[in-house]
């Protein structure tokens, strides 16, 4: 069971391997894709209708990011970032957020640098083990792709 608290204000997340199971998928002419969990979709939704803010902070860049831009009118999208937690930071202040008002879920351990800029650190049961063994670090009983991020929403929602 994750422990959350009332005053979360902002729930951030990784992209691949947190909304996805961290595969890609290539067909003949080398189109990347990508398999996303609806129960996910439908828990962003959710959480915006109960007037949480959301963020997106990926390393990699995607059509698909802008697809969760355009459905959800969600401005903090960030694709294509190396330093997550420099921009985890930045979107804090933005907000005037501290550390107990922010989650964040990631699955690697390029995610680290954005978990030390929060008080609630989770990760997908199929994470890295090195994210695993983090120290403040919750997991979720489900995998990335999976329902983990519906896990946190509901988690959150319940809290």
């Amino acid at each position: 069971m994750l422990k959350l608290s009332k005053n979360i204000k902002l729930f951030a997340s990784d992209f691949d391997g947190v909304f996805t199971d961290g595969s890609l998928y290539l067909n003949e002419e080398l189109e990347q894709t990508k398999r996303l969990n609806f129960s996910d979709i439908m828990g962003v939704s959710r959480l915006i209708k109960a007037g949480y803010k959301f963020a997106i902070i990926s390393g990699e860049t995607s059509n698909i990011l802008n697809y969760f831009k355009d459905k959800f009118n969600i401005e903090e999208i960030h694709g294509g970032v190396r330093q997550k937690g420099i921009v985890l930071n930045e979107i804090m202040q933005k907000y005037n957020l501290t550390p107990d008002e922010v989650l964040y879920i990631g699955d690697d351990i390029n995610d680290i640098a954005a978990f030390d800029c929060v008080s609630y650190k989770i990760a997908p049961n199929n994470a890295n083990p090195i994210v695993k063994v983090y120290p403040g670090i919750q997991i979720t009983e489900n995998s990335g792709g999976a329902g983990a991020i519906r896990e946190v929403v509901e988690a959150l929602l319940s809290s």
